[in-house]
Formats: C-alpha cells, structure tokens, sequence
C-alpha cells in the first residue's frame, strides 16, 4: 500500500535520458569540464576531479550535462556512481544523463538511484547478459514509488545533510591524520621534544635491544574466524601499522603450537614483500592475549624500549630508506634479522619513549573515535534511505503554493 499522496510511476515519468552525442573537441566543448565514472565516488556522489574534455584528451562522442541533470553510470563495475551537477559540462558516452521532469526533484532523483532498491534492480539487471550494464528498455521497466515533489524536495535535502555530515566527518578525520604524521615527524626524532625532557638521546642499533626470533608455519588455510590469535605478514603491511593489541586472524590450537609464541612488547618485522620500499615494515604487539607469529616475519624481544615508540620509530621514513638499502632481492625482496639487527637510529630514555607513545596513542584513539563516529553516520543514512524511499517514515513538509 502507498503512502497517502503517493504513486506509482515509471523512473524515466521523472526524467528524460538525453540524447544527442557531440565532439568534444570542438572549440565549444573543450574546455568544458568532463565527468566519467572515474571522476564520481561510488555512493556518495561526490565529485573526485574536474578536469576538461582537452585536459583528458577526449575524442569519442559526449553527452551535455546542464545544471541540476543527474548522472548515472551504466556499466556494472560502477553502477553506484551518481552524481548531480551543479554546472554545465559533459559526460562520457557509458553515463546516462538525466534531466528530472516537471514536478521532480533533482536531488530526490539521484537518491533514488543511489538507493538500496534500485541498486538491487540495476546489479540483477545488468548481469542478464554479457554486457554488463543497465540498458534503457530496463530502467522504462522499472517503477516505484514517488512522493509529491515538496516530499521529494524534503528527502533529497535530509539526505544531503546526512551528507554534509559524513563529508564533515571525513574531512576531520583527515585532519587529525595529517596533524598525528606531523607530529610523528617531529617527535620520534627528537626535533621536538616534550616538556620536561632535555636528556641526550643515545645511539644504538636495533641489534643491541634484545634477540630476533623467526616466525614458523602457519599457512593461508590454516588461518580461521576465531581461535589462538595469530599475525601474519601479510598483514603487517595491510592491517597492522606502529603497533596492535588485536589481530583480525586466529588458527587453531594445533597449528598454534607448532608457530613462534608472540608476547606483549615484542616487535614483528614483515621479512619479505613485493617492493623495498616497504620491507621490513613493522608493528609492536601490545595485547594481552597470547598469540602467535607466522612465517616471514621476524620477532625482536628485548627490554629497555617502549614497543609503541619503537614500532612507531621503525616505520619513520628515514628508517625506512635504510631498511629499503639493506633488502635482498627484486621479484621478492627480503631482509633477514641481521640487517634489521644493523639498524642505526637514536633513542631516548625510557620515560621520554613512553611519553612520546602516549601522546601518539591518544591522538589515534581520537582517530578512532572519529571513525566510529563516520562508521554511524553512514549506516543512519542508509536506514534513512530505506525508511524514507519507501514511505515508512514521513517528514513533514510545507505544501508548495
């Protein structure tokens, strides 16, 4: 049953597929700015570049976008991409531009197709046969259910706040990001120091820490949803970064007795990969949960250090350079315990280290808090999406004059 004041309608009843391709090379056109699939954020519909049809070396035939058209990319890979512009410009021949019809919203129009519903329908409809797309025969076909135009106004526009606010969100998570980096950059070097610290920083080298253990066993299919806590060194590039208390990879109690027993303070080293840039990349093990280590990587176990400075120290790109000289190799490069070992770097005291650790780990706790927080606001407008698109839930509007 509809919603009172609802219909049912055809998705091109709300608006009309342009047609009419033009060269793009032509003086009128060139400088126009060019929108591709590539150029759109899957599911938000936020631009990522504007750039001109010469910018992009444009040669085939487009379609002209007027402000307000919504654009919908019809190849399966990015049927997610919608975009509404706010400017004149032209998009690539494998979008569909659409103009929204008298009586139609724009910004409710382009939340329809970004919409769990029609998301469904196109995915089923562009694997019907080998071309992966959504074609016009299928979109006449496809009918739902449509608000008067001030309910569409209202949806459109409380959907776009939700918008505005992950945006917001993202845009302070980056923020923190870039400042937490700087003060990596400053601290982990001692070109800035702490208040209250002054003590000389001593040279060491890795080797003089502690001893290095190698990781044992533990393939791809041992690997399991839950059981013994376990790091890969796969992961150490992917997953873990400084230092961890959790992993996300668990084996079984069998495969765990024959693997390299990891305790808390301990730093792991990734002691192959593809590129030397990257080898050796390393984390500090801080939980306190028993687990293990597999093969590949390599383990130091010392005293005298704070692991999340040190984790954290290891990865500075000055460190990382030196690692990249010392790696063996091209296809697969590798670097063994005595070269790690070899490492040069200063160190401060053990109070400074731990200081220094725990400014970094607040600073990602905020990170992570701001995450959460993004992680929410995109699952509330997706239920937005679901209760508003269908009716369930109503806003209230103002009728047009």
């Amino acid at each position: 049953m509809l919603p009172p004041g609802w219909t049912m309608k055809g998705l091109l009843e709300l608006a009309e597929i342009r047609s009419g391709q033009v060269d793009p090379r032509l003086p009128k056109y060139r400088d126009m700015p060019l929108i591709a699939p590539d150029h759109i954020e899957a599911g938000t519909g936020r631009l990522l570049a504007i750039r001109s049809a010469r910018e992009q070396g444009a040669i085939s035939g487009k379609y002209v976008v007027d402000p307000g058209d919504v654009i919908y990319s019809k190849i399966r890979p990015n049927l997610m991409k919608v975009h509404q512009s706010q400017f004149s410009a032209l998009c690539s021949a494998d979008m569909y531009p659409m103009k929204p019809r008298a009586g139609v919203d724009g910004r409710y129009l382009a939340s329809v197709l970004l919409g769990p519903r029609f998301t469904s329908f196109a995915i089923g409809e562009s694997m019907r046969s080998g071309i992966p797309k959504i074609n016009r025969d299928a979109l006449t076909g496809y009918e739902l259910p449509v608000p008067p135009k001030p309910e569409q106004k209202a949806i459109g526009h409380a959907l776009n706040n939700a918008d505005q606010l992950i945006m917001a969100l993202e845009r302070l998570i980056a923020k923190k990001r870039d400042v937490k980096h700087g003060l990596m950059q400053e601290l982990l070097i001692g070109r800035t120091r702490l208040p209250g610290f002054t003590g000389e920083w001593q040279e060491v080298t890795l080797g003089e820490l502690g001893v290095f253990f190698k990781g044992r066993g533990i393939r791809r299919d041992d690997v399991r949803a839950s059981g013994i806590p376990c790091i890969r060194y796969g992961e150490l590039y992917t997953t873990h970064r400084n230092y961890t208390r959790t992993t996300v990879s668990f084996v079984d109690s069998d495969v765990a007795a024959t693997a390299l027993p990891i305790r808390a303070g301990d730093i792991l080293f990734a002691g192959s990969g593809e590129t030397k840039a990257e080898i050796g990349m390393a984390a500090a093990y801080v939980g306190t949960s028993n687990a293990v280590a597999g093969g590949d990587i390599i383990v130091l176990r010392g005293r005298g250090f704070d692991p999340v400075f040190l984790g954290s120290l290891l990865n500075a790109p000055s460190l990382a350079a030196h690692k990249a000289r010392l790696g063996q190799g091209d296809a697969v490069v590798h670097i063994g315990a005595a070269a790690l070992g070899s490492l040069p770097f200063r160190l401060p005291g053990h109070e400074e280290q731990a200081a220094i650790a725990s400014v970094l780990q607040d600073a990602d706790a905020e990170i992570e808090a701001l995450e959460c927080r993004l992680e929410s606001a995109r699952a509330v407008k997706v239920g937005m999406m679901q209760e508003l698109l269908t009716g369930r839930t109503r806003l209230p509007v103002e009728e047009e004059a």
